[in-house]
């Protein structure tokens, strides 16, 4: 018999399919019966799905209502086109060289298809779809139809060489697909939803019962039932009851799996060691304040008193900053880190982008003038250094920033990954600051955290300018301690935004002739797109290859844009181009150009997401934004609209009227405010891998959780979980909670959260 850590290929499953779950990480067969259900069919009712997008891969379950044989036009043969109808929607599918599939699929015939979406004059279609015959409620012999379709299908692959895309309900599937509701399961091309039913219903028969993580008091407490029925239950149900009490269950163990996971984290940070840092009267902390042209928010206010408290402390800060865009985040940790150098020890800021390094060192050796210059003629008595270290630096500049580093010269050191670099050795690194977290991964945020000195642990402050799914997550389970800032700075102008339709050529032309009249009232303006433009010169392909290549997209390029913004709408404006493939010089030869106000226009990629502050830009055009998600557009438009002048955000794309990617627009035209922008981010996201090193479309640990509606779920789990942890650490008496944890959290997700 089975257990949950037995490897998959221990069970009866065919060797085939299991090569085809090894392709979904279902490996074991505990891996496998999590791997739940997306939604259910009860018998009787067709799928309800929203309206797919194109390029999403899809299952339907409908009826065919057409089936016609239609001739090529231009090479000889035909092709089989039928319509299915799932109750909601039509759906044409073709078949080529496949004449036997007449025969099969007819119309009255219950059919379920998996394809990519394609969409031809507003109609769904599927080319070429993985199909499968489904029995009837009126009880059509199935069994007969397998045997039938099995020798066409012979008889074709014989006589043209080629097998089929389709199959039919097998014996054990017949007894399933007659059953009162039906699991659908996340599929890809390679492994549909009813061979994943299969492998359960398989591994499911062979597997002995485990010892339940809850007792029995602590069931009856909350009204749950065993793991074991709830596994049974999400996968075979015989009600709507039995997956309503199934989800309650697994979505508690998934609340109790992470919270005790942190709870253990906790309890393991109250053992480090930090270096602590309280105020020092007059140092550079205080002689920054008075030099101040404005006075802090009061929110800012708020914020450093609570960092300062922690900075105090002897255990380690682990604090996450979250504020609107334009807050004034930067200023806080400029402060906070001050504060560390004034008790003699070292800073170190992380940044994603050469760009965005860049401009915290402008903006870093510009808010503190002499107070950076020590060693340099007219330094300020007390001052520190500041050092700056990216990959493209130059040897000379490089050689200097890490000697600076290394004998504590510099109070302050901002880089890039190249700050990870083995080589990259600090005196006394006493805090760590990084920013716009989510773009790094847990082993490059854990090295900067072990190069503190003696044993200890330095501070660890992460900023973000919009909660993103993960970061929300992580707050809400209560691995940080949070700080928020949504108070904007006095001055700060509104930004008014409109979603554009592409197709429309005049709207199109408005928004250029919109960017003149910046330009000529003296202002500047971002253009955005998202991709560079050059992706094929640097690829080598073969015939093969690129015969076989898909199609390129829609999408508009910097490159191209560029150049024909400078031979039409935009011509004679001083056009700037700024993207990752650039050498860095060249970057901020750009950068500064703009920052000056020597360059009219800069026609960039999302280099400029973060960080740049150029107060002049008053307008940013973003093209095709429907490929980006809610808070990273929240955070380009926060680019404009930094001055005296309101700014302006135009949301340019070809995203049909309805759809996911227009809802997304939309909450972006109709809200500036970040954090429940984030909320929507959520909610269309579902939240992605909060615990992994993706932000979406990867393989989710959690199934069930929903971060913005089970907060009273999440509360109830803390509390039981602190309880146990307190009393067993290290979960010697509940192996079956810590066999919880291990397989809802795999040994990754688990590192991550110990690290993070």
């Amino acid at each position: 018999m089975l257990t949950a850590a037995s490897p998959l290929t221990d069970s009866s499953v065919d060797p085939a399919l299991l090569k085809k779950l090894a392709g979904l990480e279902l490996t074991t067969v505990g891996e496998l019966l999590r791997y739940v259900p997306r939604r259910y069919l009860r018998r009787g009712h067709l799928s309800e799905s929203e309206r797919p997008e194109v390029g999403e891969w899809i299952t339907v379950i409908g009826r065919i209502k057409k089936a016609q044989m239609i001739q090529m036009k231009r090479r000889y043969g035909q092709f089989l086109k039928i319509v299915v109808n799932d109750g909601r929607a039509d759906y044409e599918a073709s078949f080529f060289n496949a004449r036997w599939i007449q025969k099969v699929l007819r119309p009255g015939t219950r059919v379920a298809l998996a394809g990519t979406v394609k969409l031809f004059r507003d109609q769904i279609q599927l080319s070429h779809p993985d199909w499968m015959v489904l029995p009837e409620d009126d009880g059509i012999d199935v069994v007969g139809n397998a045997a039938m379709i099995g020798e066409l299908a012979a008889e074709e692959a014989e006589s043209e060489g080629k097998g089929s895309h389709g199959s039919t309900a097998s014996p054990d599937d017949v007894a399933n697909f007659s059953r009162d509701i039906i699991p659908m399961y996340p599929a890809t091309k390679d492994v549909q939803t009813w061979e994943i039913w299969r492998a359960v219903r398989q591994v499911l028969a062979d597997t002995v019962p485990a010892e339940d993580p809850l007792t029995e008091a602590q069931r009856a407490e909350r009204g749950l039932i065993t793991a074991d029925e709830a596994i049974s239950r999400i996968h075979l149900p015989d009600s709507l009851d039995d997956i309503e009490a199934a989800r309650a269950r697994l979505k508690f163990d998934e609340a109790l799996a992470v919270q005790t996971e942190l709870a253990r984290r906790r309890l393991s940070a109250v053992s480090e060691s930090a270096r602590s840092c309280p105020h020092v009267p007059g140092g550079l902390e205080d002689r920054l304040l008075e030099r101040l042209p404005f006075e802090l928010t009061g929110g800012q206010r708020d914020v450093l008193a609570e960092i300062g408290e922690d900075l105090a402390g002897e255990h380690p800060m682990s604090r996450l900053l979250q504020g609107e865009v334009g807050s004034g985040k930067t200023l806080v940790s400029l402060l906070a880190m001050l504060r560390v150098v004034d008790n003699g020890h070292q800073c170190a800021i992380l940044a994603p982008t050469e760009v965005l390094a860049a401009q915290h060192y402008r903006t870093v050796m510009t808010m503190l003038g002499d107070l950076a210059r020590a060693g340099e003629l007219g330094a300020a008595d007390g001052a520190t250094r500041v050092g700056l270290l990216t990959g493209s630096l130059g040897t000379a500049a490089k050689r200097q920033t890490l000697l600076d580093a290394v004998t504590g010269e510099a109070g302050i050191v901002i880089g890039t990954h190249a700050l990870l670099e083995e080589h990259v050795e600090f005196f006394d690194l006493g805090m760590v600051v990084v920013d716009e977290q989510h773009r790094f991964g847990v082993e490059q945020r854990d090295v900067l955290r072990s190069k503190g000195r003696d044993e200890t642990r330095p501070h660890f402050l992460v900023m973000t300018a919009t909660p993103i799914p993960r970061t929300v997550a992580m707050i809400t389970f209560g691995d940080l301690e949070t700080s928020v800032m949504t108070e904007l700075p006095r001055g700060r102008q509104p930004i008014a935004t409109s979603v554009v339709p592409m197709r429309n050529q005049k709207w199109v032309d408005r928004v250029w002739a919109r960017a003149n009249e910046e330009i000529d009232a003296g202002r500047q303006v971002y253009v955005v797109c998202t991709k560079i433009g050059d992706e094929q010169t640097n690829v080598k392909k073969s015939k093969k290859a690129a015969k076989d290549q898909e199609p390129d997209d829609d999408t508009v390029s910097v490159l191209d844009l560029a150049e024909q913004l400078e031979a039409g709408p935009l011509a004679g404006r001083r056009i700037g181009i700024l993207h990752g493939r650039l050498p860095a010089d060249e970057k901020n030869d750009v950068m500064d150009g703009f920052t000056r106000g020597d360059v009219d226009v800069l026609v960039a990629t999302t280099v400029i997401e973060v960080g740049v502050d150029v107060p002049n830009a008053t307008m940013m055009a973003i093209v095709n934004a429907e490929r980006f998600g809610v808070s990273q557009l929240h955070q380009l438009r926060g680019r404009v609209g930094r001055g005296r002048h309101a700014g302006l955000c135009l949301l340019m794309t070809t995203a049909s009227d309805v759809g996911p990617s227009m809802e997304r627009l939309r909450a972006v035209e109709a809200s500036n405010d970040g954090f429940e922008l984030a909320r929507v981010d959520l909610a269309q996201r579902r939240e992605g891998d909060i615990l992994g090193s993706l932000q979406s479309g990867g393989k989710s640990s959690l199934s069930f959780l929903s971060l913005l509606d089970d907060t009273e779920v999440i509360a109830d789990a803390r509390d039981l979980a602190e309880q146990i942890v307190l009393d067993d650490p290290d979960l010697v008496a509940h192996q079956p909670l810590a066999d919880l944890v291990h397989s809802i959290l795999l040994p990754s997700r688990a590192e991550y959260l110990d690290k993070s």
